[in-house]
């Protein structure tokens, strides 16, 4: 898998009103500003367009099925797992001035790595329509990217926006993991985490839900925005999940979270748990899981910022 990760930093040029979690905002603001930015047919849907295949808008934000991925049971599913995952920061201010600055990251999965420039633009653009309560306008300072511990400014808020970024491998990611000989690991969710099973949201987890949880978005991921078909004895690996791994603690809390939805018009819970879990057990097979998740989040609402974690091992 082909991944990057950005830290922007915005400056008010006015007041900037936002809400304590900005991933909504963030999120919002971004698709309206691109679609603003590259939709040829002004006002209509992505679903209806003869142009949804070839459009980055609709690939970005409206991810359809591609063609040759419409088989068996997933053709019955109409989009899938977008190619990206915006970080807000965690702290609840809500009012910046021209003094403030705001960072926040993003992170791009597959085909979308190449598509930054659209994205650097894309929230030039919001700063110059506003955003927040009251439209606050803000200055696109500096894009950063990031690989571990070495960053690269890849834009300073001219025009012109540098094509020397990095560009991870998650084959090196993976490697790295599979060499951590951890017999216990903590999650610690820092973002509200929305999980289902059986159908239902739930608190109620353990090493398997999580597991299946993190296959299910990495591997999709994978086969859509990277041409990479995992061949995983998904059994198998949900088999040594259930018998080798087991709970040791969990102090996770429900935290209640509403965001507004524009194209609903209403205001929509998006609560999830936070907090830690740990366990303990034969945890090699799983760790580049893990990792890779700890990067791309796991559970639904990715695109806010939802389900983040960071793990300790020992």
């Amino acid at each position: 898998m082909k991944l990057s990760k950005y830290r922007f930093t915005i400056k008010p040029e006015n007041e900037l009103i936002l809400p304590p979690y900005k991933g909504s905002t963030l999120r919002g603001g971004f698709g309206s500003a691109l679609k603003h930015s590259v939709c040829v047919e002004r006002g209509g849907e992505c679903v209806q367009c003869v142009h949804r295949y070839k459009c980055i808008y609709s690939y970005v934000f409206e991810t359809p099925i591609p063609h040759e991925a419409k088989e068996g049971k997933r053709s019955k599913d109409e989009y899938v797992p977008h190619p990206f995952v915006i970080e807000p920061p965690l702290d609840k201010k809500q009012y910046y001035g021209i003094e403030d600055e705001l960072d926040f990251h993003i992170i791009l999965v597959g085909r979308a790595v190449d598509y930054i420039p659209y994205i650097i633009f894309a929230f030039e653009e919001l700063g110059r329509i506003g955003i927040g309560k009251d439209k606050g306008k803000y200055a696109l300072e500096k894009v950063i990217s990031i690989n571990n511990d070495r960053e690269l400014l890849i834009y300073d808020g001219d025009s012109h926006i540098q094509d020397d970024f990095y560009v991870m491998d998650s084959t090196e990611l993976v490697r790295q993991a599979a060499q951590l000989n951890y017999q216990q690991v903590t999650f610690h969710f820092l973002t509200p985490t929305r999980i289902k099973n059986k159908g239902k949201l739930t608190i109620d987890i353990d090493f398997v839900i999580i597991l299946r949880n993190l296959l299910r978005r990495l591997s999709r991921l994978a086969e859509v925005h990277c041409d990479e078909k995992w061949e995983l004895e998904w059994n198998e690996l949900i088999e040594m999940a259930n018998e080798r791994v087991s709970t040791v603690h969990s102090d996770l809390r429900w935290h209640d979270w509403k965001r507004y939805s524009q194209r609903q018009g209403t205001k929509m819970k998006m609560g999830g748990f936070l907090g830690e879990i740990t366990f303990a057990g034969e945890l090699v097979e799983f760790m580049p899981f893990i990792k890779l998740g700890e990067l791309l989040h796991m559970g639904k609402g990715t695109v806010y910022g939802l389900g983040k974690y960071e793990i300790k091992g020992e």
